[in-house]
């Protein structure tokens, strides 16, 4: 007897749609500051009253040097804020790995496999157009990235019905695309390491690890450690939001029977309202303040390191992911789930390229040391974003009607008790109190019923008597 035909994006856990339900909550919100953090930089950096007071805020420093971190405004934001971020973003990876879709490896290998190729594709497309442009190789990794929040904030905006399998498969996605973008600036824009810092930053990981097990708690002790281990690894020469992953890696996700949530879910809760309403936004408030104009636009589309970045963004990005989707289910013999058809598929691949938040970050290290490519590049960020973003507004448009059905009937919950329907129609408890919710109503209707009838009755037989008195 043949095996069943495995669906793919089909209906989510109820467990599973929960989470993804607070998660994206938070990060839409967050999503929406981004937004308004973005054009705010914008603004401030285009004004001509204005642009020497955003240079000045920026470039400001602060911070103990005899510590090695008397580092700028901007340059806070990106090592130290980011870090926030990374740290949530390795705490959802853990719990994808331990207790989520990724557990099941069959489930994982289409998250994995279409973010393998939704950051390989890009790249290349990148590579391919400054070896032809005779244009700088640096670059190939700033279209590789995902920006959730800001996909999630065009999503809020545009108004559309995404059903929760999809939401779940761009978080997912983003997920680990946000590792692998960790791993790709631990292994690519390290230089010269301090093996002295390195040491005492593992040496901090480890305590954090072994007080992990031991069940001590108190943000008391683990905010400053973490802060220790942030500032070694830094000094160290690796990125300090390496650090901000592999503590969000050590945390428990997995809960024993007398939790409601685990330690990882708790602290991810506290933590991710932090990351999307303020860590992400002010970094995206000093990292996209470029200076934009007609001219700036043009040589976007004229210089083969920014014009990769659109094209990967834009282009690589689509392809990649959906690339990636379609071949794990052409060779692991899946088929798309019955509600979605594969159109949806490349509309939510299209706006995977918005690659905001870490495309910014990859593009300052690419390029550092000069200034005005870095700008160059952070300007084609946001070009390849704007574009991606409107694509999949489009796209997206077109489905919505059936979106708004399928999201309907996900969320239909007509006997009250917090779960939606579809959860529960194998449930025989839940055929009783929808039998009983309908008795209830059809004992109103007959009531009503029989209330009208009886009315009619009384306007005819009044009337007949009314006749009668005018007839005689």
């Amino acid at each position: 007897m043949p095996a069943p035909t495995r669906k793919v994006l089909g209906r989510l856990s109820l467990p599973e749609r929960t989470f993804v339900a607070d998660a994206l909550r938070t990060e839409t919100v967050g999503g929406v500051l981004l937004l308004i953090a973005a054009v705010t930089a914008l603004i401030w950096a285009n004004v001509p009253a204005l642009h020497d007071s955003y240079e000045s805020v920026s470039h400001f420093h602060l911070g103990p040097a005899t510590l090695g971190l008397d580092l700028s405004i901007e340059h806070w934001a990106a090592d130290g804020l980011l870090a926030v971020f990374f740290f949530v973003a390795g705490i959802e990876l853990k719990r994808e790995l331990v207790a989520g879709d990724l557990k099941d490896p069959k489930a994982a290998a289409l998250p994995v496999v279409a973010a393998l190729c939704g950051m390989a594709v890009p790249a290349l497309v990148y590579a391919v157009t400054n070896l032809t442009g005779d244009g700088s190789l640096s670059g190939w990794a700033v279209p590789t990235a995902t920006d959730i929040a800001f996909a999630l904030a065009v999503l809020a905006v545009i108004g559309t019905w995404l059903p929760n399998a999809l939401r779940a498969f761009l978080l997912t996605l983003a997920v680990v695309d946000d590792l692998f973008a960790i791993l790709i600036i631990a292994v690519f824009f390290t230089a010269d390491i301090d093996f002295a810092a390195l040491g005492g930053a593992a040496a901090g990981l480890v305590v954090f690890w072994a007080l992990l097990r031991k069940g001590v708690r108190g943000w008391y002790v683990y905010v400053p450690l973490a802060l220790v281990i942030w500032a070694l690894t830094y000094n160290s020469g690796i990125h300090a939001t390496v650090a901000g992953v592999a503590m969000g890696l050590m945390l428990r996700c997995t809960r024993r029977e007398d939790e409601q949530h685990s330690p990882g879910e708790h602290i991810e809760h506290l933590v991710r309202p932090l990351s999307a309403g303020l860590a992400v936004p002010l970094f995206a408030l000093f990292s996209a303040g470029v200076s934009v104009s007609g001219g700036t636009l043009g040589d976007v589309f004229t210089r083969p390191e920014t014009l990769g970045v659109v094209l990967g963004l834009v282009l690589g990005k689509t392809l990649g992911i959906f690339g990636g989707t379609w071949l794990t289910a052409r060779f692991t013999r899946a088929s798309l789930s019955d509600d979605l058809a594969w159109a949806d598929v490349f509309a939510v691949a299209t706006l995977a390229g918005i690659g905001f938040t870490v495309s910014l970050l990859i593009g300052e290290l690419a390029f550092d040391g000069d200034a005005t490519l870095t700008d160059e590049v952070k300007a084609a960020v946001l070009l390849g974003s704007l574009t991606a973003a409107t694509l999949a507004t489009v796209l997206l448009k077109l489905r919505n009607a059936k979106y708004r059905r399928l999201f309907e009937t996900e969320e239909r919950d007509e006997d009250l008790d917090g779960v939606p329907d579809i959860y529960e129609e194998d449930d025989p408890a839940y055929h009783l109190r929808m039998a009983a919710i309908h008795e209830r109503k059809a004992a109103e209707h007959r009531r009503i019923a029989e209330r009208q009838t009886a009315e009619r009755l009384a306007e005819v037989t009044g009337g007949a008597g009314e006749e009668d008195d005018r007839r005689a």
